[in-house]
């Protein structure tokens, strides 16, 4: 089943054509991980399907429904998003803000096991009391991915939701997320990190200048020629224990930099 669908878009912002001609079909049950350059049109892309910039021309549609055919109660039950750099500006307790996933089922009772859930799921269960705003910018990045996890929509929408995440947690949250694409929920994304890309992602999809340039499984995408030509950089490429393997290395602008390296280790 399709989840989410993207049909040419074109969004224009402040007289500027941020994405032109997008189009991308996510299959439930799938983790899509979106990559480019600063500037390439990705997070307005992830603005576009939840419906908060206005697309000029084009259609999306979310599990067979154009947005713009969903009310807004029942989208925020379908949809969780998760904006880049969320932030937090009450002292609320780490468990309330969580439960703040739960408001659009508008329920009498609020849903104890799907809370107790998120949380255990993202490692904060110890900072269910604890005030957000006192916690450090990793923690309160795994409570805002609970919030959206306790939602228990059918679409994920992650904008570069680990810059703040220490390795270890960043193979969490993706591991986390991966899981809930294996629960049948379809999750997009947004990562700068091409080797959490490579590994966890089941197609990755390239974007430049406001357009598509590539997409596909990972080992395909991310080779050398996409790697030179979008973000600038040689890289090593290679497999380690089954999944694909990139290590960015250098900028192509730098002296002496080759046509780019492989990396094979078992």
């Amino acid at each position: 089943m399709i989840a989410v669908s993207l049909s040419d878009i074109q969004v224009t912002l402040r007289s500027k054509d941020v994405l032109r001609g997008i189009s991308l079909d996510v299959e439930a049950g799938h983790c899509i991980g979106v990559v480019g350059p600063n500037g390439s049109g990705k997070s307005t892309a992830m603005k576009a399907v939840a419906g908060l910039v206005p697309v000029q021309s084009g259609t999306v549609s979310i599990s067979g429904r154009k947005l713009r055919d969903w009310p807004r109660t029942d989208l925020a039950r379908h949809m969780s998003y998760l904006p880049q750099n969320g932030e937090v500006h009450w002292p609320l307790k780490a468990r309330a803000v969580v439960a703040l996933g739960r408001l659009p089922h508008q329920r009498s009772v609020v849903d104890e096991d799907a809370i107790q859930d998120a949380m255990v799921r993202c490692d904060i269960a110890d900072l269910a009391e604890r005030p957000v705003n006192e916690l450090s910018g990793g923690e309160r990045a795994r409570v805002l991915l609970a919030r959206a996890l306790a939602t228990g929509g059918k679409v994920i929408l992650a904008d570069e939701p680990f810059a703040q995440l220490d390795p270890q947690h960043q193979i969490h949250a993706m591991e986390v997320l991966k899981a809930e694409a294996g629960r049948g929920a379809a999750v997009i994304v947004v990562l700068h990190d091409l080797a959490l890309a490579a590994r966890y992602c089941d197609l990755v999809v390239v974007f430049s200048a406001g357009t598509i340039a590539a997409q596909g499984l990972p080992r395909d995408v991310l080779s050398s020629d996409i790697l030179r030509n979008v973000f600038g950089v040689d890289a090593f490429i290679g497999e380690h224990q089954g999944a694909p393997l990139v290590l960015p290395i250098r900028r192509r602008s730098e002296p002496g930099a080759s046509r780019g390296s492989s990396l094979h280790q078992g």
